[in-house]
């Protein structure tokens, strides 16, 4: 399972990558042919825009797994330990009924646009919308992946990070670490 976890998280973050790289050379390219030649890419803004809503429903899940959405603690910190716990499974109950209600929102709104076009690409917007149902799936998967440990400790997954700082602090040199940052 942990393999699987690891893959599944490194492919999304890949997605993610891939898709603000896309939407970083397009705009750049529009600004600096508007700026040097005096022409603009009809369609940059209209794919930029679609991809920052693909980013958007595919990194949600990310954010969730790391408990990067807003919460409020109060209210469960009141709480003894049976009844945080009991608190955080109504809320995991709560999410997987909101994001499977989400996806099949989602797949209507795709069925209603499916003979819509965008304007300049001439998409059908079923593809945009498919972000919807796509992004809440994969929400589904990221919450029960952390489930366990949010349910049991109110732990959230630890977030990777590639800089000297957290390879320092990995290696039991915490004292340098923390003196850089």
């Amino acid at each position: 399972m942990k393999t699987f976890e690891r893959y599944f998280v490194a492919l999304n973050k890949w997605a993610l990558v891939l898709l603000l790289g896309a939407m970083a050379v397009i705009v750049f390219a529009n600004v600096s042919l508007r700026y040097l030649t005096n022409f603009s890419i009809t369609w940059s803004e209209e794919v930029a825009r679609y991809l920052m809503i693909w980013m958007t429903f595919i990194g949600a899940g990310l954010a969730l797994r790391t408990g990067g959405h807003v919460a409020v603690g109060n209210f469960q910190e009141m709480l003894g330990t049976n009844g945080q716990r009991a608190l955080r499974i109504l809320i995991l109950c709560l999410l997987l009924a909101f994001f499977s209600i989400m996806i099949w929102m989602g797949l209507n709104y795709m069925d209603r646009a499916r003979f819509q076009l965008t304007p300049a690409t001439r998409v059908s917007f079923s593809y945009i919308y498919a972000a919807m149902p796509i992004g809440f799936g994969l929400l589904i998967v990221h919450l029960l992946l952390v489930a366990r440990s949010f349910v049991m400790e109110n732990r959230f997954a630890e977030v990777e990070t590639d800089t000297p700082s957290a390879a320092l602090a990995e290696s039991g040199d915490t004292h340098i670490a923390a003196n850089r940052e």
